[in-house]
């Protein structure tokens, strides 16, 4: 049976990834595409969730994602994602994004996405995860909704 790797907060799986957006990333409105902004939350999430469970990660489940303001080129993208609950071998990523002008410094949340991953061992198959450990009042009230996300996510299938 495999061991369970020791318990790690949600700070030790924190990653930032900054991006500047570029005409190839918009349409002709000069907004950046959706599916481009959900492959940099997809990576963010991952590589935040590769950290916690130092094993390679698949994506199996995005909640919705809701684009409050648009992102236009020659904004930088700025993606911040930490690990928001763990389950046997799977885990749930918070991405926060945010559109930064680089000349004026105004940053606008334009949205949240929640990721959700499965660890895999070197043979492909899911993996056992370091447990999430909450250390304040917000982890535990991040963790408590993370929980009630997971059990709708399970519910609907």
């Amino acid at each position: 049976m495999a061991k369970v790797p020791a318990p790690k907060n949600s700070r030790a799986s924190h990653i930032s990834i900054a991006q500047f957006m570029q005409p190839e990333h918009a349409n002709n409105l000069g907004n950046v595409h959706g599916g481009w902004i959900m492959k940099l939350a997809d990576e963010a999430g991952a590589i935040a969730c590769m950290r916690h469970a130092q094993k390679r990660v698949v994506t199996v489940a995005v909640d919705s994602l809701v684009f409050r303001e648009p992102i236009k080129i020659g904004d930088l993208i700025i993606l911040d994602a930490e690990v928001t609950y763990t389950g046997r071998t799977s885990l749930e990523a918070e991405v926060q994004v945010i559109a930064e002008n680089p000349i004026t410094g105004e940053r606008t949340h334009t949205n949240t996405a929640y990721l959700v991953y499965v660890a895999l061992d070197d043979d492909g198959r899911p993996a056992a995860v370091p447990p999430l450990v909450a250390e304040t009042d917000k982890d535990r009230e991040r963790m408590e909704q993370a929980k009630k996300r997971q059990a709708h996510r399970i519910s609907q299938k």
